[in-house]
């Protein structure tokens, strides 16, 4: 059951409104995308505009708005759209916006979408698709077999997988927060963000659980898709609980993101659950309309509870070693 996690080094978390029109669309089927992974080690699927295509976009369950690079939205000629305010991890900042006539993947189709713009070397791909144009969606990530899948939330699950942890998420301006984790004794809320490569929390997680410093400890720097940097410090969590699963030495990078502070958990231990630690299981399935995450433990584990060996680094940084 042990697996260890790809080391990464940089985090892309959004937040803004969600806008767009749902047009009809056939969503009876479920419908199953190849997966691929983009630089960073998230994970991209093809995205259609206007029946162009495909593209590859980053699926970001934390970015609440969908995004296109400002590369491709000059090569296709989008229309300019009034600026949009967006929270990264680093910054609040205003951007360039355009409008995506349409938007599809899979059986899922966005019309008018007011898209912010960003360049293609900050986002690592053609662009973000956001749950605005995933918010009625159940998406699966199924990392053993390297797809995606995508189905309406209304519709009965696939099962069959072996033992699925269920978690309760609650919204908080569509983010989907898990309130049931702790790390060691102490309570954490987590936001999935399939976005973030590298797992993050906030200074008052460290602070309440921290006993003692590495004194070799050195800050490091991450950039968020704007391009703007923010400093944090690696640090080791030994004991993480999320509902019924259990995690060992989770690395994180602790860092003061704005993120938090505008999802009113500036003031609470709160956790960024990055791709590194998604990608320790099997599967993850995310369904939004209902707040819920199911979690496939590694190698089909059926024993409850059971832990997840080493979510840590591969390579060795000095961190702030917490329980």
């Amino acid at each position: 059951m042990r697996r260890k996690a790809r080391t990464v080094m940089a985090v892309a978390a959004l937040v803004g409104l969600a806008q767009g029109v749902w047009a009809s669309t056939d969503q009876t089927t479920e419908k199953e995308i190849k997966g691929s992974t983009d630089r960073s080690d998230r994970m991209t699927v093809g995205v259609r505009i206007d029946g162009l295509g495909p593209f590859p976009f980053v699926v970001d369950t934390g970015a609440e708005r969908t995004v296109i690079s400002i590369e491709l939205a000059a090569q296709l000629r989008l229309l300019s759209a009034p600026s949009a305010r967006l929270l990264s991890l680093s910054e609040e900042s205003v951007v360039p916006a355009v409008i995506i006539p349409r938007l599809s993947v899979s059986d899922t189709v966005v019309d008018a979408i007011n898209a912010p713009t960003l360049a293609r070397d900050h986002l690592g791909a053609a662009g973000i698709l956001g749950i605005d144009t995933l918010q009625k969606q159940r998406v699966v990530f199924d990392f053993k077999r390297g797809v995606m899948k995508v189905s309406p939330a209304a519709e009965r699950e696939e099962h069959g997988f072996g033992e699925e942890i269920v978690v309760r998420a609650r919204s908080r301006f569509g983010r989907l927060v898990l309130a049931d984790a702790a790390v060691g004794d102490q309570k954490v809320y987590v936001i999935i963000d399939s976005g973030a490569q590298m797992s993050v929390g906030n200074p008052v997680l460290l602070q309440k659980l921290a006993r003692r410093r590495s004194k070799a400890a050195m800050p490091f720097t991450l950039t968020s898709v704007t391009g703007g940097v923010i400093t944090a410090n690696a640090a080791l969590l030994r004991r993480v609980r999320i509902g019924g699963v259990n995690l060992e030495n989770m690395p994180v990078a602790i860092a003061d993101s704005a993120v938090f502070h505008k999802l009113g958990l500036s003031d609470r231990p709160a956790l960024l659950l990055g791709m590194d630690v998604l990608r320790t299981f099997d599967r993850v399935s995310i369904d939004f309309a209902n707040r819920r995450i199911r979690f496939l433990l590694p190698g089909q584990a059926r024993i409850p509870h059971a832990p997840v060996q080493d979510a840590g680094l591969t390579e060795r940084k000095p961190v702030t070693d917490v329980s």
